[in-house]
């Protein structure tokens, strides 16, 4: 089957089971389908339609799953999100309050921002190679995106965490643009150093250790991993960034030594992290004795297990749960809100897409044609596998919660958006992978007469 009817065949699945599942929900709490029903049913399917159409145009040999599989996640967030607001709107009812306005609306016009970038996105990134002349460009912007919530009239703190730049009555998080600037950084700073970073000096028990002045970039990145955990209180993101800068390591080195100091190095700032900082000392306290802290800093844990309990193996079904019960579940506790009524198939289910979609993104950057291309697409595949991790596993006490919000599930626009953008990133290198041979190779020869003209010049 061609790549692109694969993929409007899965889109079509992806529409039925979203518009059955938000139908459920509707006749679950209130009895009856929405009134708008019919327009919902049109809206979401114009929608894909028109994602499969530009992916068609602009990227037609990419990967036919990614953008199906994102969608499906998108669908089951939106799902949700309308589920709590159907929730709120019956406890206005009884507490004859007014109903505040629906969140799913307003995540619904983010699909259609994000929808727009991820069209410019494959429309101006043609080939991905070309984001490797921006290497340290991308370096300064990062830098700048995670520093701008500190900066005293923009930043603004919510729930202890200064992630968010507020302009007016909107705000964004600058460090879901910067997961982005400094990924492309990483990929292009690492096909560059490479060959000194895989620079052996001694071996000590098998495994070969690099020279001393190779430490440098690790050690930088150790530094401002620890920056943003001191400064924004933000744990996520500080072992999100140090993460993949770790994983990029190993995969352009090959030297499986890095992994061992760059856990080494994680470990140290988890045991410093706690010494010096009360709110990380706080969520540890949590995560090993939720009960005790159950009234007050452990309420929202406790609800997300309770929720979990509650929902067994099958689930109460959409709509016959109690998610709202839940802080932040549109948010933070997502995973809570979707285990509760879809119950540990359906959560094991959602785990599944999300790792069919870094399958996909490793497999993208495995059969890549250049090192940059690699670098790249592990990258921003690695980025979703740990925000994963680090989400789900907080939520089911796995570990410590981190503050992260779900990929596509979770309610907040600069998330969605910019997931949507490592999506087409994704779906540009893949078509470029996927091309037949001629194309590529005339493709190939035309960069390589720019790189001359560039250099003539």
């Amino acid at each position: 089957m061609k790549p692109r009817r694969l993929e409007l065949g899965l889109l079509i699945l992806v529409w039925v089971i979203g518009s059955v599942c938000y139908a459920t929900v509707d006749l679950a709490t209130l009895g009856e389908l929405p009134v708008n029903y019919l327009a919902l049913l049109i809206g979401s399917g114009a929608v894909l339609l028109v994602g499969h159409i530009v992916i068609r145009r602009l990227a037609p040999h990419a990967d036919p799953v990614l953008y199906p599989v994102a969608a499906m996640l998108n669908m089951l967030g939106l799902v949700m999100i309308h589920r709590l607001d159907v929730a709120e709107q019956l406890r206005a009812e009884v507490n004859d309050e007014k109903a505040p306005s629906p969140d799913a609306v307003a995540q619904a016009t983010w699909v259609l921002v994000a929808l727009v970038l991820f069209t410019l996105v494959l429309f101006l990134v043609t080939d991905h190679r070309r984001l490797q002349r921006y290497t340290y460009t991308s370096l300064v912007a990062g830098v700048v995106l995670l520093l701008l919530p500190l900066v005293p009239i923009l930043g603004t703190s919510i729930n202890g965490a200064r992630l968010w730049v507020r302009l007016g009555p909107l705000s964004f998080q600058p460090s879901e643009l910067a997961k982005i600037a400094l990924t492309i950084f990483f990929a292009g700073y690492l096909v560059r150093k490479r060959e000194a970073l895989a620079t052996v000096r001694r071996k000590v028990l098998g495994l070969g250790i690099p020279r001393g002045r190779d430490f440098g970039p690790l050690l930088v990145a150790w530094l401002v991993a620890l920056g943003v955990l001191a400064f924004e209180r933000d744990l996520g993101t500080a072992l999100m960034f140090f993460g993949v800068f770790v994983i990029l390591l190993y995969v352009a080195t090959q030297r499986r030594s890095w992994l061992i100091i760059g856990a080494g190095l994680f470990a140290l700032a988890a045991v410093l992290g706690y010494l010096a900082f009360g709110h990380v000392q706080l969520r540890v306290k949590i995560w090993l004795d939720p009960w005790t802290y159950a009234n007050d800093e452990g309420y929202q844990l406790v609800q997300a297990l309770f929720g979990l309990a509650s929902g067994g193996l099958f689930g109460t079904g959409l709509g016959e749960g109690y998610p709202q019960f839940i802080p932040f579940a549109k948010t933070d506790f997502i995973a809570a809100a979707l285990g509760e009524e879809l119950g540990l198939a359906g959560m094991l289910a959602i785990v599944m897409l999300f790792a069919i979609l870094v399958e996909r993104g490793l497999r993208t950057g495995l059969a890549c044609r250049d090192p940059f291309g690699t670098l790249l697409a592990v990258g921003l595949s690695s980025v979703f596998a740990l925000q994963v991790v680090v989400t789900i596993g907080g939520v089911t006490r796995l570990i410590p919660l981190t503050g992260l919000t779900t990929p596509f599930l979770s309610y907040g626009g600069s998330a969605l958006v910019c997931n949507w953008m490592m999506i087409a990133l994704l779906l540009r290198i893949s078509d470029r992978n996927r091309r037949p041979a001629v194309i590529a190779q005339s493709a190939d020869e035309a960069m390589t007469q720019m790189i001359r003209v560039g250099i003539d010049r």
